[in-house]
């Protein structure tokens, strides 16, 4: 059930189409995104691309994929590429599209778009929701700091064929 009414984070009232706001979903948790959210998980020779999230977003100081909420209509990798370019610069030609995992609560859902990166290269942090961008190996992200809804799927996602 979406809360209307209600501003964005930045005070800013948006258009309809526009997916900033919360959302309850069927299991009653309040989620980001009214029309769901989408985030982009890149992986290049046996690791992934995390980020590892500023101490003021949502479940901050965790790690997980740059991603945010889906705009009325768009797919989940056009959201997913839309937030990693506002939020490091990723150009959609550093990478391919292999794969989706959905997270699906019951009237609000989480796709992780899986892409291969052409290269390691790193992209800029231009968003206030970073502290950092890093490659990590895949045998050591379960080690980490993940953000709640990212290290609830991480082993799915993994099994997906990211190594």
């Amino acid at each position: 059930m979406v809360r209307t009414g209600e501003p964005a984070h930045d005070g800013v009232v948006r258009s309809e189409d526009d997916g900033d706001g919360w959302v309850s979903c069927a299991q009653g948790h309040d989620h980001w995104g009214r029309f769901g959210a989408a985030g982009l998980l890149l992986w290049h020779d046996g690791a992934v691309l995390l980020q590892h999230r500023s101490r003021w977003s949502h479940h901050g100081g965790t790690w997980g994929v740059m991603g945010g909420a889906r705009n009325r209509g768009e797919s989940a990798a056009q959201a997913a590429q839309r937030e990693a370019d506002e939020e490091s610069g990723l150009d959609a030609a550093a990478y391919a599209v292999v794969g989706e995992h959905v997270d699906d609560h019951g009237g609000w859902a989480y796709t992780t778009v899986i892409g291969r990166a052409l290269s390691p290269a790193l992209p800029r942090m231009l968003s206030w929701e970073t502290v950092e961008l890093r490659w990590v190996a895949v045998d050591r992200v379960a080690a980490m700091p993940l953000h709640p809804g990212f290290a609830e799927t991480w082993s799915t996602v993994r099994a997906l064929g990211i190594g």
